[in-house]
């Protein structure tokens, strides 16, 4: 199948083989197909999967046909998370808009509000919007709806995870009851169905991911070290194996900021993305590790959110998460688009539980390693799978279980289970 088959115009068409794009990806004969026929849409898919252009290419198609907006009104919005998700959907949009008469914007908080007032003035087709910075140009009667066609809610779970279903259901009030509706997301979880069901209507499913996998293409091994050595280890195996772009995932902000203190301490260029980080600091790390003016990327999951780098060669998992799925997560942002990555995880003692839940969640036994000369006080234990020693699930719920939540699982804003990433282009 190509894009021509798709219904697409032809600018639309042109665009995206300009972009180096020649057969779409199985989301995208899903989902443009279903946005082009007006239907609202619920898909399952990851940054990785292909989807940004899953909706923003029948999106622009879809304007290109109305009446242009008025001043400080919006056609289309599209909500995602974090900062970074909302540049890079922007950056699709023009991409593939560039021979359209559409106008569109970002805008998130972190940056000065009164310039996104000012363009916001012409009125914008589409419009890229982090839930809060939203919020308060709506307050500000800065952004009105009343011409609002389309609704698109980008990594859903991710805005449900980080707390903002009630910025959320601010914004749907304000919106126009008659509106097409996108919905995406990691999984199709019971909070993910019972938001949907305020939202889409009779909606066309859309998965192409199967759950709780890893890319085949990924080679993944852990290296036992005791904890005090890991940042050394981090740059014995950066230097000797010649690595030239490392994203490093740990798991506090502080982590982070230290970590690449000590790298630029043994001449590897580095930088660090957290929440707090200035957006233009965050905007500007980023830059510079895509150019490769950087060697080492450091991240916090959170802020590496929608981070999305072609040909991603090395994932360091410098801390191991406690969630198992952001392992799959991590990971992923390498080996894409059939192309081979390397996942190394650096564990030591005390995370063993973590592994080992890990390494039950992929069923697969991460290759453990040793390097001379940084080996732990204490040997890690044997695999984690077939472990007769280790704990058993509980066979009862614990009270207040609720269908849908592990027994004791965190619930509201607290992090939930995501599905993994898959491999094909295009955002």
């Amino acid at each position: 199948m190509s894009f021509d088959s798709l219904g697409l115009p032809a600018s639309l068409v042109e665009a995206v083989k300009k972009a180096g794009y020649d057969t779409p990806s199985p989301i995208q004969e899903q989902a443009i197909p279903a946005v082009l026929a007006g239907k609202d849409v619920m898909a399952a898919a990851q940054t990785g999967t292909g989807k940004t252009a899953g909706f923003t290419l029948p999106l622009l198609a879809l304007l290109e046909k109305g009446e242009r907006a008025k001043p400080n009104q919006v056609r289309a919005l599209i909500l995602t998370p974090t900062r970074e998700l909302a540049a890079q959907v922007q950056a699709s949009v023009e991409k593939y808009g560039q021979n359209m008469p559409l106008r569109s914007m970002v805008v998130y908080g972190g940056v000065k509000i009164n310039l996104q007032m000012q363009k916001l003035r012409s009125g914008v087709d589409i419009l890229v919007a982090t839930p809060g910075r939203l919020l308060d140009l709506y307050q500000q009667n800065a952004v009105r709806f009343q011409q609002l066609e389309v609704l698109v809610l980008d990594e859903a779970d991710r805005m449900l995870d980080m707390g903002f279903i009630h910025d959320i259901k601010k914004i749907l009030k304000a919106l126009p009851p008659k509106r097409q509706n996108l919905l995406f997301s990691a999984t199709f979880s019971n909070d993910i169905r019972a938001l949907a069901k305020g939202l889409v209507n009779n909606p066309v499913e859309v998965s192409v991911t199967p759950r709780n996998t890893t890319v085949e293409k990924i080679e993944q091994s852990l290296y036992e070290v005791d904890k005090t050595k890991k940042t050394a280890l981090l740059g014995e195996l950066i230097t000797q194996n010649d690595w030239k772009q490392v994203l490093v995932f740990v798991k506090t902000k502080h982590g982070a900021n230290r970590l690449v203190k000590n790298l630029e301490a043994r001449g590897i260029r580095s930088a660090a993305i957290h929440g707090n980080k200035s957006q233009g600091a965050r905007t500007k790390a980023l830059a510079q590790f895509k150019e490769s003016q950087i060697k080492v990327l450091v991240a916090t999951d959170i802020a590496a959110r929608g981070i999305d780098i072609d040909q991603l060669p090395n994932v360091v998992n410098f801390d191991l998460p406690h969630v198992s799925e952001d392992y799959v997560h991590r990971i992923g942002r390498t080996g894409r688009a059939g192309n081979e990555g390397q996942a190394v995880s650096l564990v030591c003692q005390e995370e063993f539980k973590l592994l080992r839940d890990i390494e039950r969640f992929i069923k697969k036994v991460i290759p453990r390693k040793i390097f001379a000369g940084f080996e732990p006080g204490e040997p890690l234990q044997a695999s984690s799978l077939g472990n007769d020693n280790a704990p058993k699930k509980p066979k009862s719920p614990k009270p207040q279980h609720r269908d849908g939540n592990r027994s004791g699982a965190r619930t509201g804003s607290a992090k939930k289970q995501r599905s993994p990433r898959s491999n094909f282009v295009g955002g």
